[in-house]
């Protein structure tokens, strides 16, 4: 018996969005389809999903949690910034909790060297995923980049890289609303 093949996924997207749920039922199906194209011709078996995130808050979270719904699939977490330095980035005490949790759940963490500022802190991470994914989940709004390291920028790597994207449009909200 041969071992099931693996995906790995990587994730970009906003840090908010409107209509968690319904994305959520999108992504649902997205991935679902990703496992079952990617998987076993012969057996039929799905493959196995294994998702590279750096556990922002908004859609590396909202992927992570549905992915990590699926049997079998494992975390990879990727750091931008050394984990006591990231974390000061999640305004209160539940947002910390739900990262702890999810990065004491990951296969392996992977934390980035260091970079000359924030912002190329999170283009080196989001550049990493890009490089080490078979495909790339974007939860993005479809419009140009605002900033360093952002989600367009990273779909536009993912396309120079020519590695497949799984875009799941979503409507941001006003900064700083979930």
């Amino acid at each position: 018996m041969s071992a099931r093949r693996v995906i790995r996924v990587g994730v970009t997207g906003h840090r908010s969005f409107a209509d968690a749920q319904a994305v959520a039922d999108r992504l649902r199906v997205g991935l679902d389809n990703l496992r079952r194209l990617g998987g076993d011709e012969a057996g039929g078996a799905p493959a196995r999903l294994e998702i590279l995130s750096a556990l922002a808050v908004g859609a590396d979270r909202l992927v992570a949690r549905v992915a990590l719904s699926q049997p079998e699939t494992t975390l990879v977490a990727v750091l931008p910034l050394g984990r006591d330095d990231y974390v000061a980035d999640f305004t209160g005490a539940e947002s910390r909790r739900e990262f702890e949790a999810l990065l004491d759940g990951s296969r392996l963490v992977e934390t980035m060297p260091p970079a000359p500022s924030r912002e190329a802190a999170y283009e080196q991470a989001g550049r990493w995923i890009v490089e080490h994914s078979d495909a790339l989940v974007a939860l993005w709004d479809g419009d140009r980049a605002r900033g360093q390291g952002g989600t367009a920028e990273i779909v536009t790597y993912a396309t120079e890289c020519g590695v497949p994207i799984l875009w799941v449009p979503v409507a941001r909200t006003p900064r700083g609303r979930p």
